[in-house]
């Protein structure tokens, strides 16, 4: 049964969550596109990883690490940006092809988990420190519910929504991080004095691209997800850059500058230490929703791929979820959040090879493969163990290697019995 035609059995698909973007939908312009992505990357952990980097690196080290990091998240998330545009498919529509239509449920049910646990973590990471500001006065539990709402409501709302939403909170974030840096720098009387010349607590040139690779590469397998509505592959391709290039190290350099100053790797306690308890919040909150509004929607398409239901109410209950759990998931759930993560971007290698290798099958309206090809499924579990239990090296890198390494054997093999 084709996917439009499954579309058509159940409510209107607005989102186009269970079908691919028609020609028709596909009008977003750099601009839009551009403020969607950077806005994903826009996030606070990015700022505090680079915060970590302030501390550990010399300004050299630092350099290299985020421009080795953010080149590799640049090309990776590239491609998958580009599958996105030219195909009009989700990352989960995608995995119908690479993984079967029923072996997609693995990498929509765990990029789906674990982008709700985010959505969660990411609350909480705003109400318990504005709370804290307070005094206590405005409790944990009514930002929660407040942060939650309204982060749910404009998921809800969709790509649309997500676009205006980075088109006002980008250029606020940006804004208020070169603040901080300039801050920063006058401080130490110029951006040459910013970097220690031997950090106290030094880090490996390996580590510190890890921490930038790592920051972002789960999120960025859903790339895709964004850019199937692009006008052009160009566009596609120039967006997703710009968003995990030059986004992602904007953000490293805003932390690290604090981080190296001050020795606080944490951008809203860095803006407090400045005496800006309103920027620091404006910019924390930003920052979250931001991201939060794409992990949501992430999270919508993927249950909607092992529902068929369209992705508009399941970002509700999504949402909902994540906000009724959300200290909870802060508090004891981040390790695991963690590991889980650490377990996508396989998928994200075997999506590129797939497509590569298998173009003709992601312009069929029907899917016609097996219900679960077992290629993708151990090559994704290989890259995961890899991932976890390889300590030397990059992890990140190391796993997508492996798992790409296993699938190739794995497509060849099969091709040849077929």
């Amino acid at each position: 049964m084709s996917e439009q035609t499954t579309a058509k059995k159940v409510i209107a698909d607005s989102e186009c969550s269970l079908s691919a973007v028609p020609a028709a939908k596909k009008v977003q312009g750099l601009w839009a596109a551009m403020v969607v992505l950077v806005g994903f990357t826009f996030f606070s952990p990015s700022m505090t990883a680079g915060g970590n980097l302030g501390i550990g690196l010399t300004l050299n080290g630092f350099l290299l690490a985020m421009i080795l990091g953010n080149a590799f998240l640049g090309v990776y998330c590239g491609l998958l940006g580009y599958i996105g545009q030219k195909t009009g498919l989700t990352l989960d529509l995608m995995a119908h092809r690479s993984f079967g239509e029923k072996g997609s449920y693995l990498p929509s049910a765990l990029i789906s988990f674990t982008q709700i646990g985010w959505f969660g973590v990411g609350v909480a990471m705003f109400a318990i420190p504005v709370s804290g500001l307070t005094g206590g006065r405005i409790p944990v539990w009514a930002l929660i519910i407040i942060t939650g709402t309204v982060m749910t409501a404009t998921a809800y709302l969709g790509i649309r929504a997500l676009a205006v939403l980075g088109s006002i909170a980008v250029p606020l974030i940006a804004v208020l991080g070169l603040y901080s840096v300039g801050w920063g720098v006058d401080k130490v009387g110029g951006f040459m004095n910013v970097f220690a010349q031997i950090p106290q607590k030094p880090i490996s040139l390996a580590t510190g691209i890890a921490i930038v690779v790592g920051s972002f590469i789960s999120g960025g397998t859903a790339t895709p997800n964004f850019t199937r509505f692009s006008k052009t592959p160009r566009v596609a391709v120039l967006a997703t850059v710009v968003a995990f290039f030059v986004g992602n190290s904007v953000m490293m350099i805003f932390g690290a500058v604090g981080g190296a100053v001050t020795g606080v790797a944490d951008i809203f306690d860095i803006l407090i230490l400045q005496g800006l308890a309103i920027p620091a919040i404006l910019t924390l909150g930003l920052n979250i929703w931001t991201t939060n509004n794409n992990a949501l929607y992430t999270a919508g398409l993927g249950v909607s791929n092992i529902t068929k239901i369209p992705n508009k109410p399941l970002v509700l209950l999504s949402g909902a979820a994540g906000t009724l759990t959300a200290v909870w998931l802060y508090y004891n759930f981040v390790g695991m959040l963690n590991l889980l993560s650490g377990m996508i971007p396989p998928v994200g290698a075997v999506l590129i090879l797939h497509y590569f290798l298998h173009k003709d099958e992601y312009y069929k309206p029907a899917v016609n493969g097996p219900a679960v090809n077992l290629a993708g499924v151990l090559a994704v579990a290989a890259g995961s163990l890899v991932g976890i239990f390889v300590t030397c090296g990059i992890k990140p890198v190391n796993s997508l290697a492996a798992a790409a390494l296993v699938f190739l054997v794995l497509d060849r093999l099969t091709a040849k019995k077929s």
